[in-house]
């Protein structure tokens, strides 16, 4: 692939990536009257199969997923500077790599097969536990009154414990929940089959749940964030 094609403006933390090209250069072929059809949002495997070709069209799936992958990486690693790092480094092994995604219509669970090797690659080299602050500021119930500041650092501090408290491989599961993937996505991540991540994740809130309600005797209620509020069709299959 061209370096060439890679623009040197982005903002400070973020890779160099390929300038986006319009929207309207990707399309689906010809219609009947010779004119080429647009997708309105082109899928993932649309934007993937045409970035092989003009390496500019990678800037559209970085602006897609640079939120993700960072709010990824930032959970794992505690540290906004280690986070923008890390995701610098991530998309820019998924632009080298792209003739490597075999399967275009799950680009997603590729990207963040690389987020996970990135970050794993990152912990061996670490000395230290990361914070896991940011995580524990995920799963805080989002409602709270200005009241309740009071007693929120206490909280804070238990959900802190309860996760650091988790298998690596279950507070693993929780965090790429929390950054959206689905249990089939998490099976390709992770290298599991899809019916033992259900278990492990299923394990993973339950003993979530157990430390929680023994480091928060009073009460305090076990926050489920969206990841179990919300059906998620992809692990219904």
């Amino acid at each position: 692939m061209d370096a060439g094609a890679m623009v040197k403006d982005d903002p400070p933390g973020r890779p160099v990536v390929p300038r986006s090209l319009p929207i309207r250069t990707i399309g689906h072929g010809l219609g009947a009257n010779g004119v080429q059809r647009v997708a309105a949002q082109p899928s993932d495997a649309d934007l993937l199969r045409a970035a092989r070709d003009e390496p500019a069209v990678f800037g559209h799936l970085y602006e897609r997923y640079f939120g993700l992958i960072y709010a990824y990486c930032d959970r794992r690693l505690g540290d906004r500077t280690a986070a923008e790092d890390a995701s610098a480094a991530i998309f820019s092994r998924a632009f080298a790599s792209l003739g490597s995604c075999r399967h275009p219509d799950r680009f997603r669970s590729w990207l963040f097969t690389i987020a996970h090797h990135e970050i794993t690659d990152r912990y061996r080299a670490r000395t230290h536990t990361a914070d896991l602050d940011a995580v524990a500021h995920t799963l805080r119930d989002p409602g709270r009154s200005p009241e309740d500041d009071a007693i929120a650092a206490d909280e804070r501090r238990a959900v802190h414990t309860a996760l650091a408290s988790l298998p690596d491989d279950q507070r693993h599961v929780i965090e790429l929940r929390l950054a959206g993937l689905t249990g089939p996505e998490i099976a390709e991540v992770i290298g599991r089959r899809h019916g033992a991540i259900r278990a492990l994740q299923h394990r993973a809130f339950a003993r979530l749940r157990t430390l929680l309600a023994d480091l928060a005797p009073t009460g305090y209620p076990v926050p489920k964030a969206d990841i179990e509020r919300t059906p998620d069709r992809g692990d219904r299959r």
